[in-house]
């Protein structure tokens, strides 16, 4: 299975041109604390459609089975047909999708420390690995999260009909065992995919973008500031292991900060270093990854 790219997610949530659009954010925390619901809300709002024919689908599979366990083998079939009855037009499709989705969460799990409070932790779980304190090392492994992750579970289209009609075929020829166990394995077996948006580079952006506005209305101090937030949830970020498949790195990240904090000290001239940083982040971000395989149910 591919790993979870965030790509047509963080498009629509992420890759935005910021939530305020005058800078009457009077704390780095408001600001932190507003990306946050924002790009929950989002993550809410953007949750996978969920394809009711399959969903009935998989009820007429278990009513199968179920009629199958009453040794019913008319009631069996009927109800199989049924469900394939229900995916005919999306197989029909010339483009069918490989997966239909079922079901849809959306969870939140935000940090709140800095680059150095994750170093203390991490060298608190070695300490305890090398004591065998597997368990309590993994409480605090579990911590270390800051993310609104999107999960979706699918029925996977290429191979849920083909369970079907297997199935069918058992029956007719009075193999009920078999059946049932093809429609068993068939209501067990489905994609789950968990799309991952970390926390930090969302605050990251809202900093930046209000650290632009004020910049660009001359309160260099305040401008600095926010500047300064942006690049601590950076660390955070980094710390936490959101890696990306982005040409731009931390480090060049940090590079241009580096410049547009030079250039707001000095004449001010940082409006276009600041679409250059918008623009690297923004990259960025569209090509963060969760590590994690999707799993299998």
């Amino acid at each position: 299975m591919k790993k979870m790219i965030l790509s047509s997610v963080l498009a629509s949530l992420l890759l935005t041109t910021g939530l305020y659009a005058k800078s009457d954010i009077k704390t780095v925390k408001e600001v932190s604390n507003n990306a946050v619901v924002k790009g929950n809300q989002d993550a809410l709002a953007s949750q996978k459609h969920l394809i009711q024919e399959a969903i009935n689908s998989l009820e007429f599979t278990a009513k199968a089975l179920q009629d199958l366990n009453k040794n019913d083998k008319k009631a069996a079939q009927a109800n199989i047909e049924k469900a394939l009855g229900k995916l005919e037009v999306i197989l029909s499709a010339k483009n069918a999708p490989k997966l239909l989705p079922i079901d849809s969460a959306v969870t939140m799990k935000e940090y709140i420390g800095t680059k150095e409070d994750i170093k203390k932790t991490v060298d608190v779980v070695k300490d305890l690995l090398d004591d065998n304190k597997v368990q309590v090392a993994r409480e605090l492994l579990n911590s270390l999260q800051s993310e609104i992750d999107i999960t979706v579970v699918s029925l996977p289209l290429i191979t849920y009909p083909d369970a079907l009609k297997l199935a069918a075929k058992y029956i007719h020829e009075d193999k009920i065992t078999e059946a049932k166990h093809v429609l068993a394995l068939a209501l067990n077996t489905f994609d789950t995919t968990v799309e991952v948006i970390p926390l930090p580079l969302l605050k990251a952006t809202e900093l930046i973008n209000v650290s632009a506005n004020l910049s660009k209305n001359g309160k260099k101090e305040e401008a600095l500031k926010y500047l300064n937030a942006a690049e601590d949830e950076l660390d955070v970020a980094e710390a936490l292991g959101y890696v990306s498949h982005s040409d731009t790195t931390y480090k060049a990240l940090h590079a241009t900060i580096k410049h547009v904090r030079k250039e707001i000290k000095g004449k001010n001239k940082a409006e276009k270093l600041f679409d250059e940083l918008k623009a690297k982040l923004k990259d960025f971000k569209a090509k963060v990854f969760s590590e994690e395989q999707p799993k299998k149910n």
